[in-house]
């Protein structure tokens, strides 16, 4: 099969095209023949920092977590799942498992669900790990109906599904972004949009809780950021975040009670740690996808296997708004 190697680790680091053995199903697996591939900012931190980063797969190594396509076949042990059906998942890229770069891929079939049929499969490799993380984080900081709720960087890969989730499940969504075309896909997702560049995290709690904070938070910006969320949340609220790699004063979050969940939705991939939860949510994702409460944000440039080099370069340059999709 043809695939997109890395021969080394680094910022510079070089795609190239490579003949690898197909692979075979084995028990409890399928193989998928890929379709599409996103980018999403862990893999271009793999490429660059390498051996440096626990979770990156030995050299050479092929990239690409996200991916839809089509069953080609069926290991043993195997239900639910059969030669021709439309796929999703993220199940490799990281560690020991190959990753979507390539025509197939060996996967798991815990951690994949069938396509939601209303979405092209372009689209539908842009939303598994994004669609995880903002589905978890969600959960595990209690979302309900009627809360107000704030998603920082609600324009980004996460961001904009975590609003139109949020909104699926009744709370009422505002989101921070910045610049016109952020803010036009906040209000395109149909949540109230928030200038960081412009408002005062004060003035934007008094206008929009009377002061009272939001009752959840979910941080996709991290870092330094963790510090505004904590000054925008309600007592006793909820923050998910998904960048939490920083040393900070938790006084502020000590004096109003909060409650700090960190997604790092890689975890069951790595480590066989209930990895049917990724399945789970990838089918209930696909529920609420074709019932038109759900659509992945794809970025305007679009990429084959040969430019996958581009396609990561699209990614890290910030320029990209929308998920960075390769058709493979």
């Amino acid at each position: 099969m043809k695939a997109m190697i890395l021969n080394s680790y680094g910022e510079a680091a070089m795609f190239e095209a490579a003949d690898l053995p197909d692979p075979v199903a084995k028990a409890g697996h399928v193989v998928v023949k890929i379709a599409a591939t996103s980018v999403n900012t862990v893999d271009t931190m793999i490429r660059a920092m390498g051996s440096d980063l626990p979770l990156s797969p030995a050299l050479p190594a092929v990239l690409g977590m996200d991916f839809a396509g089509t069953v080609s076949a069926v290991g043993s042990d195997v239900s639910g799942f059969a030669i021709g059906d439309a796929v999703y998942g993220c199940a490799g890229g990281l560690a020991d498992f190959q990753g979507a770069l390539a025509e197939f891929m060996t996967v798991d079939t815990q951690l994949i669900a069938h396509k939601p049929k209303s979405i092209s499969m372009r689209e539908a490799a842009a939303m598994p790990l994004v669609g995880i993380t903002a589905y978890e984080g969600l959960q595990r900081a209690g979302i309900t109906a009627g809360q107000k709720i704030l998603v920082q960087g609600g324009a980004g890969g996460v961001g904009h599904v975590a609003l139109q989730l949020a909104k699926h499940f009744g709370a009422d969504v505002y989101a921070t972004g910045t610049g016109d075309k952020q803010i036009d896909v906040i209000k395109s997702f149909g949540a109230t949009p928030i200038d960081f560049a412009v408002e005062k995290i004060a003035d934007y709690v008094a206008k929009y809780t009377d002061g009272a904070g939001f009752e959840l938070i979910f941080d996709t910006v991290g870092g330094a950021n963790m510090s505004n969320s904590f000054e925008a949340a309600a007592l006793n609220g909820n923050i998910a975040s998904t960048v939490a790699l920083l040393e900070i004063d938790l006084s502020p979050a000590h004096v109003k009670g909060l409650s700090l969940h960190i997604v790092f939705m890689l975890l069951p991939m790595l480590h066989n740690h209930n990895r049917q939860a990724h399945g789970d949510i990838l089918s209930k994702l696909a529920t609420i996808i074709d019932a038109g409460a759900l659509k992945p944000l794809l970025d305007e440039q679009e990429f084959g296997l040969p430019e996958v080099g581009d396609a990561y370069a699209r990614l890290s340059s910030g320029k990209a708004i929308g998920k960075v999709v390769v058709e493979v």
